[in-house]
């Protein structure tokens, strides 16, 4: 189970007992934000796109969406969604749990988007679809083994 893995994995940070099991699905940034009761922006999504040979991925809030030309620019590739398939072989994790920690596949790179930055703190999930964990971004920075900060999306000023 994915959320295990995400547990173990958060252990060496003490963060193991932060992660947060919701009785209700937390699937989609609307269902997460109600069942955390925090506005849907709050969310920490993580997005997956192909590279040519591994994948990359954009952890921005969840009003955010990808600018494709920031996108294109800082990345030199197009932005191109992995296929469900694809997200669980990279990460180790279905979509609507897909987090940035326990990946799967050890060339996959972390990247954070600067829209999180206008909180103190975010929710990302934790390996199901029904799990989150509060971090501030520094935390998930490091926890995340995160590249840099981005600037790769648009709609959330």
């Amino acid at each position: 189970m994915s959320i295990e893995k995400v547990k173990d994995f958060l252990k060496k940070y003490n963060k193991d007992r932060a992660v947060i099991e919701l009785s209700q699905s937390s699937a989609t940034v609307e269902l997460a934000a109600a069942a955390l009761r925090v506005i849907p922006a709050r969310i920490a999504k993580t997005l997956s796109f192909k590279t040519d040979k591994s994948c990359i991925l954009v952890v921005c809030a969840g009003d955010a969406r990808i600018d494709n030309k920031k996108f294109r620019n800082f990345f030199g590739i197009k932005a191109k969604m992995l296929t469900p398939e694809e997200v669980i072989s990279y990460t180790g994790h279905a979509i609507g749990g897909v987090c940035p920690f326990a990946l799967a596949d050890n060339s996959v790179k972390v990247y954070c988007d600067l829209s999180l930055k206008r909180f103190s703190t975010i929710f990302p999930a934790c390996g199901s679809g029904n799990s989150a964990i509060e971090l501030t971004c520094d935390e998930l920075f490091e926890i995340s083994g995160c590249c840099q900060w981005v600037d790769v999306c648009k709609d959330w000023n």
